[in-house]
């Protein structure tokens, strides 16, 4: 299989290049070894200072690493879908983050982020799906990249290469390709890291979030506080007919759990949302089960309303684990914080798309509707004293994220790239 440097160079449009590339091959959280060694091989071959694995990832912040089995697994099928040994070997324990350095001179640090996980969403096989007429289809079954994060590093590599060889300019190019942003889990170890120390600006964007085409929202706004955990019942074993009194039911207490959950009493002033998104438990027909495994997710627009919602998780959680007389563990998985944008760079990011071809409309704000780690690596920007935004690239979807049908207008990609090209030059100087 050819690499991307290949490919690009053979390609008038390397930002859809690699995004279906990508597309075919969709890799999940802390496991995404295909994608993050040929994203470090091209870079590599670029010029750019290359880093990865325990180099800007901290092992001890990873909540919910996978198990050795698995990164076994996602290495070999990696390797026989073209990913780089060489670079995967960089990459022990999932620590899949890539992070890039292309040093014109002195001046500020100016960084860009770009997640590149999937989703275990199983592909539309609908004959109007593009990448199915197309024939860049996921391969990889039970996984899709349906969020358009294989877009986004399309976008990443697309810039790289577009200023590698820049004349002019003075200061830091960073490119920064986060994993597991679905799960929530790929930031906090990128900064823990050391992945945005000494960043003077960082810039994230994100395509669609129901934004049509050729527009461009300056500030993504309507960022959620949210938390998850991974929850497990436990009762006793019993036969169901012989001797029901004998059992506890785990998996009663878990439904019971979810009911009230789902109840929950809403926060006065703010939005807020629950949802038990899984709940498995049982064995056979006639056999109370003993065990009861619940992945649940709390949101809330704001941080108290968030609390709120935490605070009355637990409490119906082990309310309902008492009343059905069983144990209860809740582990929590991933938090994140709602975003707050520098005013500054959310108005430099304006200014450049005003003036960008093929757009349309420039609008101040939009809502993204629900949330994403990169907020940590905004924060911890702004905390060292620097400016960092989130904005949003209109793209035309044929379906909401997450959906089995969901696709990008690919003419946005170019969009994307223009605009994150336009802003770097404008802070390293040309």
């Amino acid at each position: 299989m050819n690499t991307l440097a290949e490919m690009i160079a053979a390609s008038n449009a390397p930002a859809v290049t690699v995004r279906r590339d990508l597309h075919r091959y969709p890799e999940t959280a802390l496991l995404e070894y295909r994608t993050a060694s040929r994203i470090a091989a091209y870079l590599d071959h670029l010029g750019f200072a290359v880093r990865t694995g325990r180099e800007i990832m901290d092992y001890d912040a990873v909540i919910d690493p996978p198990s050795a089995e698995r990164v076994e697994e996602a290495k070999l099928a990696a390797l026989a879908a073209g990913g780089d040994a060489l670079w995967m070997e960089r990459m022990p324990d999932g620590l899949t983050g890539v992070v890039a350095d292309l040093r014109f001179g002195e001046g500020p640090v100016v960084a860009f982020r770009f997640d590149m996980d999937a989703l275990p969403v199983i592909e539309t096989t609908a004959a109007d799906h593009k990448p199915n007429t197309e024939k860049y289809q996921s391969r990889f079954a039970g996984r899709m990249h349906a969020c358009g994060h294989d877009g986004h590093v399309g976008i990443g590599l697309a810039l790289a290469r577009q200023l590698a060889d820049e004349k002019g300019l003075s200061g830091t190019l960073r490119v920064i390709f986060q994993p597991a942003e679905e799960s929530a889990r790929g930031a906090a170890p990128m900064v823990a890291g050391g992945a945005v120390e000494g960043v003077d600006h960082l810039f994230v964007g994100h395509l669609g979030c129901l934004l049509p085409s050729g527009k461009i929202a300056a500030s993504a706004v309507g960022f959620l506080f949210s938390s998850r955990f991974a929850v497990t019942f436990r009762g006793a074993v019993a036969h169901a007919a012989m001797a029901p009194q004998e059992g506890r039911n785990a998996l009663l207490a878990g439904a019971t759990a979810a009911l009230g959950l789902h109840g929950i009493s809403r926060f006065s002033g703010s939005e807020t949302f629950v949802n038990v998104g899984v709940l498995k438990a049982g064995t056979a027909f006639n056999i109370i089960a003993d065990t009861c495994e619940m992945l649940v997710e709390v949101r809330a627009d704001s941080r108290a309303a968030h609390d709120y919602m935490v605070e009355r998780l637990r409490a119906v959680i082990d309310g309902t684990a008492a009343m059905h007389q069983c144990t209860v563990e809740i582990v929590p998985k991933s938090h994140m914080p709602g975003n707050e944008n520098s005013p500054q760079a959310v108005a430099l990011i304006a200014d450049v798309a005003s003036s960008l071809p093929g757009v349309t409309e420039v609008l101040p704000e939009w809502s993204i509707g629900g949330g994403d780690d990169a907020c940590l690596m905004i924060r911890r920007v702004r905390e060292n004293g620097g400016s960092a935004a989130y904005c949003l690239i209109g793209s035309d979807i044929p379906a909401v994220h997450h959906a089995d049908n969901f696709d990008i207008d690919e003419n946005s990609l170019e969009t994307g790239v223009t605009l994150f090209a336009g802003i770097a030059r404008r802070l390293l100087g040309a």
